[in-house]
Order: C-alpha cells, then structure tokens, then sequence
C-alpha cells in the first residue's frame, strides 16, 4: 500500500507540473487577448490583430458530416460505450475535422481569413444518440456507410454510439486573434481598398491564432478560470505529492 502511494505522489507530482505549465500557457493567452484592442475590419494594420464580426462565405462551402448543413469548418467526433469486466467507459471511434477560407465582415468592411493553423474554440451544435430502439438519423447512416462503418453488432443490434458536430456556418459571429498580412490571391497594385490586399492567418511568429464564437468578455472569463485553476491546482498537487515523497523517503 504503500509503495502504491509513493508511486501514485510521483506521478502526481509530474502531472502537477504539466497542469501548472498550462495554467500559465492559458494566462500568458488572457494577457494577450486583454492587451490588444479590437480593431475595425478597415482600419486594420498589418501585424497581430484582433477582429470581430459574421461569416461570409469563400470560394469553399463545406457540408456538416451529420447536420447536411453549409459550413465554412466542421469538426466530428464518433463514440461508442464499450464495457470491460469492472468498468463501461466512451471509446471514440472516429473523429475529424475540415476548415475551409472565408471571410468576416463588420460594419466597415470584410476581410479574407486563412484558417489554417488556428485553435478554433466553437461550442457543440448537434449530438445524436442511437441505441437500442433508437437508429441514428439518416444523415449519420449515410456517413457511416460511406465510411465503412456500422452501428449494428454482430447480432443485429444497436451499438450505444455518440455522433456529435460542431460547426462554423455562413452568419456566424466569430473573435479571431491572429497576423493580418499579405493576401497572397490579389495582384499587387490592384486592389481597390487596403483592406482587400489583406489576409488574416497564422504569423510566422506568433504561437497562438485563436477563432471563438464567444464574445472577448466571455473568453476572456474561461481563460481566466483555467488560468488559475491550472497554476494554483498544479502548485497545490505539486506541494501536495513532495509532502507525501519526502514523508515516505524520511521513513526508509
């Protein structure tokens, strides 16, 4: 027993210091966010930037794997409730993800958007459940099948699945925090406004390109709870686990 918990501390004690190194990732995030203002889609200057506005679509309409719907990016994830001896836990089975340019539009102009490369943070639009007596909708049959997947066992039945997507659509409000620079699809010289010859995307330099649907307020509270979360919860584990350590080692 406790060999056990000597084991348990040191591995606790690693685990506390990836979650402090997070904790002050996601505070180093916040800072950012707060220290740069956002910027009106015609008064932007080239370096990094912060936006807000709706979707319009590009040249690419994507298609939602589960909902049919037009979507500038999408994201799906497949699970299904495998069962062992002492436990049931969700595998997922499958997941995936496909983005698409676009562009974003405020009340002073619109902007080309390469998302390539950014953390896209958007919230859960659909989930669908299939079991038994409940077959997954017809959209998420014909992916499967397209897939060569199935949601029936051996014997006939309904697995226990989860089908969920998330997705950006055509008038969407979306935050974007990334490097406006060169818009490598227009001409030098003939663009009719500064604006056009701009493209948001991912800075060589810059670490973090970010794309929310929340408002600057709201992420701005999520950072700030993990923030400390994550630096005073991994101090707290750290100190925690180097008690038991030194109380164990002090006991050989």
């Amino acid at each position: 027993m406790a060999g056990e918990l000597f084991i348990y501390s040191i591995g606790g004690f690693f685990a506390g210091i990836v979650v402090f190194i997070l904790g002050v990732v996601w505070f180093r995030q916040m800072r950012l966010i707060e220290n740069i203002p956002t910027s009106k889609i015609r008064s932007l200057a080239m370096g990094i930037s912060e936006i807000y506005g709706k979707v319009v679509p590009g040249k690419q309409l994507l298609k939602g794997p589960f909902s049919g719907e037009d979507c500038i990016y999408y994201k799906y994830e497949i699970k299904e409730l495998r069962k062992t001896k002492d436990t049931s836990y969700w595998a997922t089975i499958r997941s995936g993800s496909e983005r698409a340019q676009f562009y974003l539009k405020d009340d002073t102009g619109t902007v080309l958007v390469e998302p390539k490369g950014a953390k896209i943070d958007i919230s859960k639009d659909y989930e669908f459940g299939s079991g038994w007596g409940a077959d997954p909708p017809q959209t998420v049959l014909q992916f499967m099948e397209a897939n060569g997947m199935h949601h029936e066992s051996f014997f006939g039945m309904n697995k226990q699945m989860r089908f969920m997507e998330s997705s950006i659509v055509p008038g969407d409000n979306l935050y974007i925090l990334g490097t406006a620079g060169d818009n490598p699809f227009v001409e030098e010289g003939t663009a009719k406004n500064h604006v056009e010859d701009i493209m948001i995307h991912k800075g060589e330099n810059e670490k973090f390109y970010y794309i929310s649907d929340s408002n600057e307020r709201d992420i701005l509270g999520k950072l700030r709870l993990k923030a400390f979360a994550g630096i005073f919860g991994g101090i707290a584990l750290i100190a925690g686990c180097m008690a038991v350590i030194f109380i164990f080692t002090g006991m050989l």
